[in-house]
């Protein structure tokens, strides 16, 4: 009997982000799928309140938690290498496809089923998703002004095309824009400007 799938999910804290970047802080994707968790939770909540979405933020919240897990296997590849060619993003959509399949044996038959739509990105709730996508971007929106608070000019240009990208996505995510207008300008204030 194979249980080693909380074991291997409790590696998350070591695998890195921001691999190619000079960093003030060094980010893990445990800390990433936190936030991508919370930040998931409250676009959902946004949709639903504000432009009257019936999802789940709670199910919601639970696939930003799981939404990496693969990259415990794969280690986080850099965006620049991930997303060179049609080619090479194929090749690495396979080797997730993998790597989740990988994760998902470590699980005894009873429990598989539970935590295979958090885990399999191909069974994911289409639905919420997009929020979670959402969710993704915007952490590394963050990453990137955090970094550039601190006087850190290598994210200047990656905060400027995710930026771009999450300008793209609010068409379609209403929640996002609020997001972005209201709770993301708080994210540059000092400590003591946040009392």
């Amino acid at each position: 009997m194979n249980n080693n799938f909380f074991a291997m999910l409790s590696r998350m804290r070591y695998i890195g982000r921001w691999g190619l970047m000079n960093n003030t802080r060094e980010e893990n994707i445990s800390e990433h799928s936190h936030e991508v968790a919370v930040l998931a939770h409250v676009l959902v909540t946004i949709a639903n309140e504000r432009f009257g979405e019936n999802l789940s933020a709670d199910r919601a919240a639970v696939l930003g938690i799981f939404h990496d897990a693969g990259e415990i296997i794969t280690g986080d590849l850099p965006t620049p290498i991930k997303y060179y060619d049609d080619e090479i993003r194929h090749a690495y959509q396979r080797i997730e496809q993998v790597s989740e399949q990988r994760l998902l044996s470590m699980l005894p038959d009873d429990l598989r089923g539970v935590y295979e739509p958090l885990i399999d990105s191909s069974k994911a709730d289409a639905s919420l998703q997009k929020y979670v996508k959402a969710a993704d971007k915007l952490s590394a929106l963050i990453k990137c002004i955090c970094e550039i608070r601190m006087g850190n000019n290598e994210f200047v240009k990656a905060e400027r095309t995710i930026r771009d990208n999450l300008q793209k996505m609010q068409a379609d995510l209403p929640a996002l824009r609020v997001f972005m207008e209201e709770f993301l300008p708080a994210y540059e204030l000092t400590l003591d400007e946040l009392e």
